[in-house]
């Protein structure tokens, strides 16, 4: 794989996520030597002088088959409680084993409405630092007992992601029970090729996915090509590996060609710490859809987004809120700040300044864009 020994051989900081197929052993309890082997792994990287961190899933899956239920439960309240149950034993299983090496562990819960709020997103990285400074190897995981809505498709994914650049991390390697991206679902296609070099953000991509691998996991291939549109924001690379090989972590930390590798498909622009904070921030509370023209101007020119170039309204949102920027497609290629609440800007819609003016009620929506360029990211 060109280039792959030369972006993941001289990664100093790597961020591992382990899914919950891999941890609960398929929701058969967990999987004490996979775990074992994992410590065992992060320990040899330390020793070679690299800082980890470690996203896990499985506490979900692990509550529950402690409680006692053969299905993973739809209710949110059952699945925070499970998140409860099954925090206990992940936290516990991942101090035994990494204290057999002298190495101690803090266990840290977020959400991404913590991660969405700037003063947060800050706090997080300062206390994730700090950790590492001391010798520390922080295990992260969603806060599922707290969240308010829905616990999505793929969280941990989308949060390893989060948290590589949240600590400007060198490379994010997720383990999983595929051997990485194939052009199709090999479980139902026998045709299916194993892709080994992929660009992240390539629309493409996203028509190769298939579905969650387990009734225990959430997830699947779709969430991890999301996550490496995330980490292509800073231009930092994503290897998708076979959790069950022997030396997964190790193999891919020195560049052998362990999976799958995701790259941004040119240098990434240079962005402000603001500016990546928006790029992040996976509480999207809404979206835009735009033209062809919009899409061009904030591509190619690095365009404000205007009322006019907007076709549609999707969500509900306040100014300043974060939204998603899409093309006529559907496709994600942009995000920003949005400086009128959804109501308002489903009236603004295709209509010029001149016309937002002409209008009484409107014009007070004219005086500046939908989504200024200083609080917009292109991914493309």
């Amino acid at each position: 794989m060109v280039g792959q020994e030369s972006l993941l051989k001289e990664a100093r900081r790597i961020v591992v996520k382990v899914g919950s197929a891999l941890v609960t052993n398929d929701g058969r309890g967990l999987d004490v030597r996979a775990i074992e082997r994992w410590a065992g792994q992060i320990a040899a990287l330390r020793a070679m002088g690299r800082e980890v961190l470690l996203v896990s899933s499985g506490a979900i899956a692990e509550g529950v088959l402690r409680i006692g239920w053969e299905t993973r439960p739809t209710r949110v309240c059952e699945l925070q409680a499970a998140a409860a149950v099954g925090q206990m034993g992940l936290a516990q299983a991942y101090e035994e084993h990494f204290g057999r090496h002298g190495i101690k562990t803090a266990q840290v819960l977020l959400t991404h409405a913590n991660l969405a709020d700037r003063e947060q997103y800050l706090n997080a990285r300062m206390t994730l630092i700090e950790l590492l400074g001391l010798g520390i190897v922080p295990v992260i995981n969603e806060n599922d007992t707290v969240v308010t809505e829905e616990i999505k498709v793929g969280d941990n994914d989308t949060l390893g992601a989060l948290v590589t650049n949240l600590v400007e991390a060198d490379v994010l390697v997720i383990l999983t029970d595929q051997r990485g991206l194939f052009t199709a679902d090999p479980r139902s296609n026998p045709d299916a090729e194993f892709v080994q070099f992929a660009q992240a953000g390539d629309p493409a991509l996203e028509k190769m996915a298939g579905g969650a691998a387990s009734t225990l996991s959430k997830g699947g291939m779709i969430t991890k090509i999301k996550a490496a549109r995330v980490l292509m924001v800073a231009g930092i690379p994503l290897v998708v590996c076979d959790g069950h090989r022997a030396e997964a972590i190790v193999d891919a930390a020195a560049g052998e060609d362990v999976g799958t590798l995701f790259v941004a498909a040119k240098k990434p622009h240079e962005i402000t710490p603001k500016k990546l904070w928006i790029a992040l921030g996976d509480a999207a509370r809404g979206a835009l859809a735009v033209d062809d023209g919009a899409k061009a101007a904030l591509i190619e020119r690095g365009s404000s987004l205007l009322s006019v170039g907007v076709r549609s309204v999707e969500g509900r949102f306040e100014a300043n809120d974060i939204v998603d920027i899409k093309d006529a497609t559907g496709h994600l290629f942009a995000r920003g700040k949005v400086a009128f609440a959804s109501d308002e800007a489903a009236l603004a819609i295709g209509r010029t300044r001149a016309e937002l003016q002409a209008n009484r009620l409107l014009a007070s929506l004219a005086d500046k864009p939908l989504v200024h360029r200083d609080e917009l990211v292109v991914f493309e």
